[in-house]
């Protein structure tokens, strides 16, 4: 016996519990289909416990250093792993019941605790029952990348979802991986206590962004004794008695490191492998992403591959945007496309790094006519009276139009400033449109006009 809804989403995480109120709100039915915790990556995994763990390893950073703000706390900053894990139990748990309970309570909805997949293009099996639909909207996400190192076999590793779970603080973590996860927790785990060594077969860390950011970023965390390795070839690591012993072939220093724990943080692979998509037809790239369109839609007609699985995105504020993008499409008569959003995200490690648009490598290689400012936190106001100034801003700009092309903002708020030149990209407008406006003293945005007025031809 097969049942029938007018839509099946699979996978509760940022994009499809939106989806199934927009369904439900209209008064379609639809099933929600869950094999684990509600709230996908975000919830779980990613944005709120690393999170969660950032505000706890900020304020020991900040209890360290409050002899600076002629505050005297005493000479010991203790760290009770086991009540900053519980405190991240909680927010956790209140976040996932929360999308739980909402899913539950929809009128025309009805959700199925199990592994869905695929037995046509229109039907999936749960649990032995059949569920059929017109409309399938795959939400599974994603999870950790293992890389084939020699060694990693027979040793215990961490991801980034198995250290969420440590309720002490390793001695010495080995991370592989200098990018965006790797790097928030480097220094999340350094403040709580541990000593930390990031390797990264790059030239640089977060290598994508440009080499002013990359090496300023790089040099926040050896200032808080985070080692850093670059140009890492040949990994390979082994059990040593009670280490764990990396060998590694880098430009400069010593060619083993020892640590007491080891965290592999080298990217995200796709839920797409257990999910019967050849049963559809469903189509999927090289790295087992499955093939969208500008609107979310695979290559069989009513099914949709919305959030981390399909690739084109790898952040909630992506996947919330493809369930703008697809709901726009199915119920407000609004064809918005994937190619319309500006690319932007933050690498929260603290001071925060908030990125918009194109890199100033990226406007070169375009050879873009451009111009370009910057200015270090050093000279803000705002920055100099909380003691913390590291980092800077940077903008460039079409020299023809006037449009923002991209931005930097590594520094004091800067995941929360850079969303004034986000807006304006959005619309189209010329940088005199933040340039002329009056700004709220004391800030830090208050210094984008500024920083506008030092705007010069790009090199």
């Amino acid at each position: 016996m097969t049942t029938k809804f007018d839509a099946i989403i699979i996978g509760s995480g940022q994009s499809g519990p939106s989806l199934a109120e927009r369904f439900a709100q209209n008064g379609k039915k639809v099933a929600v289909i869950e094999r684990n915790n509600f709230g996908g990556t975000c919830v779980n995994s990613g944005c709120v416990p690393t999170k969660t763990y950032v505000a706890s390893a900020y304020v020991a950073h900040m209890a360290r250093r409050a002899a600076e703000y002629g505050v005297d706390i005493g000479d010991t900053v203790k760290v009770d792993m086991k009540r900053v894990k519980a405190r991240k139990d909680a927010i956790i748990a209140r976040s996932r019941d929360g999308v739980m309970q909402w899913m539950e309570s929809l009128e025309n909805g009805k959700v199925y605790r199990a592994h869905a997949r695929f037995i046509g293009p229109k039907t999936v099996s749960v649990n032995g029952e059949i569920l059929a639909a017109d409309k399938i909207f795959i939400n599974t996400g994603g999870r950790a990348f293992v890389p084939d190192m020699p060694g990693l076999d027979a040793v215990p590793y961490f991801t980034n979802s198995s250290l969420l779970d440590v309720d002490y603080i390793p001695e010495h973590l080995l991370i592989v991986g200098g990018s965006y996860i790797g790097l928030e927790f480097a220094q999340a785990f350094r403040r709580f206590g541990s000593r930390v060594t990031v390797v990264e077969m790059a030239e640089r860390l977060i290598a994508r962004e440009d080499a002013d950011v990359s090496d300023a970023v790089r040099e926040i965390l050896e200032a808080e004794g985070i080692d850093v390795r670059l140009n890492a070839k040949c990994l390979s690591v082994e059990k040593k008695n009670n280490t764990i012993s990396m060998g590694l072939d880098c430009s400069a220093g010593a060619p083993h490191i020892n640590g007491s724990h080891l965290f592999v943080a080298v990217g995200r692979k796709p839920n797409t492998d257990d999910l019967g998509l050849d049963k559809a037809g469903i189509v999927t790239d090289s790295k087992g992403f499955i093939t969208v369109d500008d609107q979310c839609r695979t290559n069989v007609e009513g099914v949709w591959a919305i959030g981390d699985v399909n690739g084109r995105g790898a952040f909630t504020h992506t996947s919330y945007n493809d369930f703008e993008i697809v709901a726009a499409n199915l119920f407000d008569d609004d064809p918005r496309r994937i190619s319309d959003r500006i690319p932007c995200y933050g690498l929260f490690v603290d001071p925060p790094l908030g990125r918009v648009g194109m890199t100033e490598k990226e406007v070169k290689a375009k050879g873009i006519k451009a111009l370009v400012a910057k200015r270090m936190m050093t000279s803000i106001g705002r920055a100099r009276e909380r003691s913390e100034t590291q980092g800077f801003m940077k903008v460039v700009v079409e020299a023809e139009s006037r449009k923002v092309l991209g931005a930097a903002i590594l520094g004091l708020n800067g995941d929360e400033v850079v969303h004034a030149f986000l807006d304006i990209m959005s619309v189209g407008a010329p940088y005199t449109a933040i340039s002329r406006t009056m700004h709220i003293h004391p800030t830090v945005a208050e210094y984008l006009p500024t920083l506008l007025e030092d705007l010069r031809p790009l090199d």
